[in-house]
């Protein structure tokens, strides 16, 4: 071990010379080119320009690109019973009224990605309590409900209140005003994609909603159409464009006021 240990001290002796400290060889770093400085113009994007379009004089009023589904005259302009005919539903003072027994009426347009903004009033003579009060709804593509009802002071099961995406989401909040008073949904629709799977979605629908201004469904991912009996999950079957319906319930329900942008 001796001997060993006076060998190393000679080689590293001879190696680095008497009294040196052994340095570690210099190895050349590879120098890359300095990066460009950023400026405020390598981020801004000024092409293609934005598209110009008309807002409403209010909040409600439809802007330029809208497509106008009711404006207070004629219903069969837009609108027939699900099996295409003439609605039997009538207008009134400006206002879509739902007759029962007249069944669902839907849009004769269809429709996939979409902005839609609908005002509706339950009766202001209260009658019936829980489901059986002011009940309607707002159907998009035919198929995902969006729940109408008196909720003003009238309890029910929570996932079947106004604004519920009925039977899967209740409300972040009840924000209904007094029955006779006119209400506002503005819904923004993502539809859902399909793959070889007719029976799975790819990407889900999405929904968010807001009621008189204030924000009731946030985004929600939907399970599948609605039903009021069963799980949504079981009855999802692939589908393209669909109308926007409304639903006959048998309470005289009012709307108005109802445009759309594709989106």
């Amino acid at each position: 071990m001796k001997k060993m240990l006076i060998f190393s001290s000679l080689l590293v002796t001879s190696v680095y010379g008497f009294g040196q400290t052994p340095q570690a060889p210099k190895t050349g770093a590879s120098k890359y080119p300095e990066l460009e400085k950023m400026t405020p113009g390598m981020t801004e994007i000024w092409e293609p320009e934005v598209k110009i379009i008309q807002p409403g004089a209010t909040s409600s009023d439809a802007p330029s690109d809208a497509i106008i589904l009711f404006n207070g005259n004629d219903v069969n302009a837009e609108w027939t019973d699900v099996q295409g005919n003439p609605t039997k539903w009538i207008v009134k003072d400006g206002a879509l009224i739902s007759v029962r027994g007249a069944g669902y009426i839907k849009s004769k347009r269809k429709f996939e990605n979409f902005q839609l903004h609908i005002e509706w009033k339950t009766p202001s003579e209260v009658t019936g309590e829980s489901q059986g009060r002011g009940n309607s709804g707002v159907f998009l593509q035919e198929l995902y409900e969006i729940q109408v009802l008196d909720s003003y002071n009238n309890r029910t099961y929570r996932n079947g209140q106004a604004a519920s995406m009925y039977k899967q989401y209740a409300p972040l909040v009840n924000v209904c005003r007094k029955p006779g008073e006119w209400q506002t949904y503005d819904v923004i629709y993502t539809a859902p994609t399909f793959g070889a799977d007719t029976t799975i979605y790819v990407t889900p629908p999405r929904v968010t909603v807001l009621q008189n201004g204030v924000l009731v469904q946030n985004n929600v991912v939907l399970r599948g159409p609605t039903e009021y009996i069963g799980i949504p999950e079981y009855f999802i079957k692939k589908h393209g464009p669909g109308s926007i319906e409304l639903q006959d319930h048998g309470n005289p329900v009012g709307f108005r006021n109802i445009w759309i942008r594709e989106l």
